[in-house]
C-alpha cells in the first residue's frame, strides 16, 4: 500500500532525518521525497511503501510530533503594495498600523527607483478577510497601496505554507471540500516537482495550475457560453455541436425521435449543460439517454453520470470500470499525466460513470495497424463504421465514420486548432505545459491523424473533433 504524507517540518538541522527514523523504525519504506526552500520553507512531500497498519502508525506518530498538515490552518498571504515617500521613517506609520492590527509579516521587499517615491512589498498572514479590509481602508488614508495577486507577482513572496494558501485560494475559486485539499496539495507538489526535471520553473507551473483553475470558474453559471451550431444532415436528421469555453465538445445526434450524445465536457459544467439540454429537447427527462464516448479522458466524460447507456470500445471501457473501482485510469498509469488528471478531477468535482450503464461496442482486439476498422454503429440513419486508434492520444480511442452520409467524429485524434474561440484557444494553452504533452505518445498521435483522413473517400465531409468547430474537408479524384 502507497500513501503520500505530506509533512509540515520546522525548518531546522536533522528535521527530515527526524522523519527517516520514524519511517524506518516502522519497516516502512520511503519512495518519493519532494522538497524546495524556494517553493515552501517547511513543506516535505514523502511517499511512502508499507502495510495499512504500518502506515497508520506512522501517521499516528508523525501526528504526535506535529509534522503532519494541518487541515485547519486557513491562514493566507495578502500580497501588498505600499507607495511611500522616499525619506527616512516614511515606513513607520505603515508598520505601526500592521502592528495594531496583529499581523505579521512574511515578506518585505523595497527599492530606490530614482523619484521621490518607494514602492514597499510586503506579504501580511491573514485569516479574517475582514480584517485585512479594515486595515486596508486605513492605510489608504497614510499612502496609496495597492493589491498584488500571487498570479502576477514576479516569484511566490511567502515560502513558509506556500501549498496551504494556493490551495486555499484554488477551493474557493472551484467550492472545494475540505477533504479534497489534501488531493490537490499532494498533485500540486507532484507536477511541480516533474516539470521542475524537465527544465520548467516551479513558478510557471503554479501559474498555470492557476490561470487554469481561474478559467474553469470563470466560465460557469452566467459566463459560461459556449458556441452552439446546427448541421442538417437529412430531412429527419441534425447534428448539435456543442463548444464549451473549457472542455470536449458534445455534439448531439438527433435522428427522428431518437437522440445520441458523443463526449460530454466537464462535470463542473454540469448544470449549465442540463439547462441547454432540456431547452433543446423538452422531453429530455423522459428519454432514454444515450452516448457514444470517444475516449475516456476526463474532460470528455465529466457527464457520464447522467446517462443511462454509455457506449465505448473495449479498452475505453476498461479505463471507465477501473476509475469506478476508485483505481487509476489509463491518464494516471503515465507518471507524467498523473497529476494533471488529479487535479483536473478534483477541480472539475468529477466521479466515475457506473460500470453497469457501459455498453462495448467493436471487436476487442489489439489494435496492429494506426487505426483499425473493428466493427460497425448504427443510429437512426446514420451507419457508422467503428475505428480504434493504436493509443497515440490515448488506449481505447475511437472514431466514427459514415461513408454515406461524409461524417467521421474523431475525438481527440484530430483537434480542429483553426476553429476554436479566443476562450477555447486559451484553455487548451495550459494542458500541453502540465502534462508535457496532451497525447500519449505525439508522433504516433500524429500518423494517426494522417491515417483518418486518408480513410476518408471523394466528396465533401463534415469532421466533428474533440474540440474546436466543424471541419470541411473536400477529398477530390486526385488525392486518391
Amino acid at each position: 500500500m502507497n500513501k503520500t504524507f505530506v509533512t509540515k517540518m520546522p525548518n531546522h538541522i536533522g528535521a527530515f532525518l527526524k522523519a527517516s527514523k520514524c519511517f524506518a523504525s516502522l519497516g516502512i519504506n520511503i519512495t518519493r521525497v519532494s522538497y524546495n526552500k524556494a517553493v515552501d520553507s517547511h513543506m516535505l512531500f514523502i511517499d511512502a511503501e508499507g502495510t495499512p497498519q504500518q502506515l497508520a502508525k506512522a501517521t499516528e506518530e508523525l501526528t504526535a510530533i506535529g509534522y503532519l498538515q494541518c487541515s485547519e490552518d486557513n491562514r493566507s498571504v495578502v500580497l501588498l503594495e505600499f507607495k511611500l515617500k522616499d525619506e527616512p521613517g516614511s515606513v513607520t506609520a505603515i508598520l505601526e498600523l500592521i502592528s495594531a492590527h496583529n499581523f505579521n509579516i512574511s515578506y518585505i521587499s523595497s527599492q530606490e527607483n530614482g523619484t521621490e517615491y518607494q514602492l514597499f512589498k510586503m506579504g501580511l498572514i491573514v485569516d479574517n478577510s475582514d480584517k485585512i479590509n479594515d486595515f486596508i481602508e486605513e492605510a489608504k488614508k497614510l499612502c496609496s497601496v495597492r493589491v498584488i495577486e500571487y498570479n502576477h507577482a514576479e516569484k511566490i513572496f511567502d515560502n513558509s505554507f506556500f501549498y496551504s494558501t494556493f490551495v486555499n485560494e484554488l477551493s474557493a475559486a472551484m467550492e472545494i471540500s475540505s477533504e479534497a485539499k489534501n488531493e490537490l496539495i499532494v498533485n500540486t507538489n507532484l507536477a511541480m516537482q516533474i516539470l521542475d526535471e524537465t527544465g520548467v520553473s516551479p513558478y510557471r507551473t503554479f501559474d498555470s495550475i492557476s490561470h487554469f483553475a481561474e478559467l474553469l470558474a470563470t466560465s460557469r453559471g452566467r459566463n459560461f457560453s459556449p458556441r452552439i451550431t446546427y448541421h442538417n444532415i437529412t430531412e429527419n436528421t441534425v447534428i448539435t455541436l456543442i463548444e464549451p469555453p473549457c472542455g470536449s465538445n458534445t455534439a448531439i445526434i438527433k435522428s427522428g425521435e431518437e437522440y445520441l450524445f458523443i463526449d460530454t465536457g466537464y462535470a463542473c459544467y454540469k448544470e449549465e449543460m442540463l439547462s441547454i439540454f432540456r431547452n433543446m429537447i423538452p422531453e429530455f427527462e423522459s428519454i432514454e439517454k444515450k452516448c457514444f464516448i470517444t475516449h475516456a479522458d476526463v474532460d470528455h466524460c465529466g457527464l457520464l453520470p447522467i446517462f443511462d447507456t454509455v457506449y465505448a470500445s473495449a479498452k475505453t471501457a476498461e479505463c471507465l470500470r477501473l476509475e469506478s473501482n476508485n483505481e487509476d485510469g489509463f491518464r494516471e498509469m503515465n507518471p507524467l499525466h498523473k497529476p494533471y488528471v488529479r487535479i483536473c478531477k478534483v477541480l472539475t468535482s468529477y466521479t466515475a460513470v457506473s460500470a453497469e450503464k457501459l455498453k462495448v461496442v467493436g471487436d476487442e482486439k489489439e489494435i496492429s495497424q494506426l487505426i483499425e476498422q473493428t466493427g460497425f454503429f448504427d443510429f437512426g440513419e446514420l451507419h457508422f463504421e467503428l475505428f480504434e486508434g493504436k493509443g497515440g492520444h490515448l488506449a481505447g480511442e475511437s472514431i466514427l465514420i459514415d461513408y454515406d452520409h461524409h461524417i467521421a467524429f474523431t475525438g481527440d485524434i484530430f483537434v480542429n486548432m483553426k476553429e476554436m474561440t479566443a476562450q477555447q484557444a486559451q484553455y487548451n494553452l495550459y494542458a500541453p505545459i502540465l502534462m508535457t504533452s496532451v497525447d500519449t505518445d505525439k508522433e504516433l498521435c500524429a500518423a494517426e491523424r494522417t491515417a483518418l483522413f486518408q480513410r476518408l473517400g471523394i466528396g465533401k465531409w463534415q469532421i466533428f473533433g474533440g474540440h474546436g468547430g466543424k471541419k470541411s474537408y473536400i477529398v477530390s479524384n486526385e488525392q486518391m
